[in-house]
């Protein structure tokens, strides 16, 4: 079954059938006219002030090269999955975003909605398929895409509208450190200083709950996703929600780590529950696939489920799984008030 047809609460980050920009290219420089038309309007996407015009030009690398950004932005378009959360967290609203678990971008959760308040953005897209026309209609003066597998001839074309900011260089697409995705989104925005603050406070949270439980410290995590009977996917340890706990002191086995090798996921079927053998092992997912894991027979015999040392985190009601997902410098906070308790209450 194609990623593109899986329940969107049940599948995150997959390779996605890429946009067919060469067709698109045409449309998109007919309606924004090569990039170069600006609006003169107050857009939703504007910074919220505090940014100093001396900041720039900057000029960010990325996997595609590198961008000089001459003036502040004042219309952003995110277009990576999780990068609007950083956007808002700098006080800029962006105009347009993608859609990621099948829902609004905005308004939905706990740790951002009362940020996006009244000024919703456009959706110009579902993950990785961007609607070129969507984003040129926007006039953007800044494109960003952190947290995504932008392809090389998305960002060429994108490039035609607006400065584009990539996936961060050296880092495979969807692993790059929120403090690193954090500091590319900051130093677009001309907003290094209120980035750095921002970084520094979640590290002080993280060293909190490591001080805390120095217990964790080298404990093994694992983190899945039950997919249908049978099958389930687990995550890099270069995911941003194998990060999480990570910071809090968790490493990986070498079992883990072999069986993903360098994919941000790796689809398994229920003969190799032995991949999730941890200290601690978390599956996200739905109250369903929550059910259909626990019915299991294969997974009934795992030591971590004899042991009770699983934990099983809902994407919504309450959305603990997706905070842990979009693991930024808004659901961060939220996901340790969430998260923590729950690895307490396993002996």
């Amino acid at each position: 079954m194609s990623a593109g047809s899986r329940p969107a609460l049940t599948r995150i980050v997959r390779n996605l059938p890429r946009v067919a920009v060469a067709a698109a290219a045409a449309l998109v420089l007919s309606a924004c006219g090569g990039g170069e038309e600006k609006t003169e309007s107050k857009p939703s996407g504007e910074a919220s002030g505090g940014t100093s015009s001396a900041a720039f030009p900057v000029t960010v690398e990325h996997k595609y090269g590198s961008t000089t950004i001459d003036a502040e932005p004042k219309k952003v378009v995110t277009l990576g999955l999780s990068d609007q959360d950083a956007v808002l967290a700098l006080g800029v609203k962006p105009v347009g975003a993608v859609d990621w678990f099948k829902e609004t971008p905005y308004g939905k959760w706990q740790w951002s909605k009362d940020l996006w308040g009244s000024t919703p953005p456009q959706v110009v897209g579902e993950r990785d398929e961007y609607n070129m026309e969507k984003i040129a209609a926007l006039k953007p003066d800044l494109i960003i895409a952190q947290y995504s597998g932008m392809k090389k001839e998305q960002y060429d074309t994108l490039s035609k509208i607006a400065k584009v900011v990539a996936q961060p260089k050296g880092s495979e697409d969807y692993q790059a450190t929120w403090q690193v995705m954090t500091q590319q989104i900051g130093k677009s925005l001309g907003k290094d200083a209120e980035t750095k603050k921002l970084i520094a406070g979640i590290d002080e949270k993280f060293k909190t709950v490591r001080e805390k439980h120095p217990e964790w410290k080298d404990k093994t995590v694992a983190v899945g996703e039950p997919v249908e009977p049978g099958k389930f996917s687990a995550f890099s340890p270069k995911d941003p929600k194998v990060i999480f706990l990570s910071e809090m002191g968790f490493t990986t086995s070498e079992t883990y780590r072999t069986a993903l090798g360098k994919d941000n996921i790796a689809d398994l079927s229920s003969e190799r529950f032995d991949v999730m053998e941890a200290d601690r092992t978390v599956w996200l997912g739905t109250p369903d696939t929550e059910a259909a894991m626990k019915a299991d027979p294969l997974y009934a015999k795992t030591k971590v489920n004899q042991e009770k040392r699983d934990l099983f985190l809902p994407y919504e009601t309450p959305d603990i799984g997706a905070a842990l997902s979009f693991n930024t410098v808004l659901s961060i906070p939220y996901a340790i008030d969430q998260v923590v308790p729950k690895l307490e209450a396993i002996k």
